[in-house]
């Protein structure tokens, strides 16, 4: 029987500088290169920039969304989770992912951490979250990658 591929959430803010969208494109390249499931929020920002490396990379992209309408996602998405659950949605980004790889950004995205690491997510802080208790830090895209999978390397759900 098949084993199931591992899946990484990559959290961040909606708006992003240009060094952090950078950034989150390498993570979501590596994730596609690792033959792991790219999980985001399916809009803007670094969850757009991390959709958009793994998708070019010809990784499988997977966006929940907080609206009903699947027409506001990002255009790097394979598949596309409209939920209506407004911020709500978070707990499914930090629930669907085997870890979590938080990048910059605010409100929304600290709230996704803490959800994470309650569920008993590994989360790797990518130059971010450094101090927030629990986070993992990352100094690159390939070591916070390294970080995300190494526990399901390890146990063999990598397929």
């Amino acid at each position: 029987m098949p084993q199931r591929r591992i899946q990484i959430a990559v959290i961040g803010g909606g708006s992003c500088s240009q060094q952090v969208r950078q950034l989150a494109e390498e993570v979501g390249s590596e994730v596609a290169r690792r033959g792991a499931i790219l999980i985001c929020g399916g809009l803007g920002g670094v969850m757009e920039a991390a959709a958009c490396g793994a998708r070019s990379a010809g990784g499988l992209t997977v966006g929940i969304i907080p609206a009903y309408d699947a027409a506001s996602a990002s255009r790097w998405l394979n598949v596309v989770i409209a939920t209506g659950f407004g911020h709500g949605r978070n707990v499914i980004v930090a629930a669907s992912g085997d870890a979590v790889i938080g990048l910059p950004g605010e409100h929304g995205t600290a709230s996704e951490i803490a959800l994470a690491l309650t569920l008993g997510r590994r989360v790797i802080g990518l130059k971010a979250w450094e101090n927030y208790p629990g986070v993992i830090p990352a100094r690159s895209a390939h070591e916070a990658v390294d970080k995300a999978m190494a526990p399901a390397v390890a146990s063999g759900s990598q397929s």
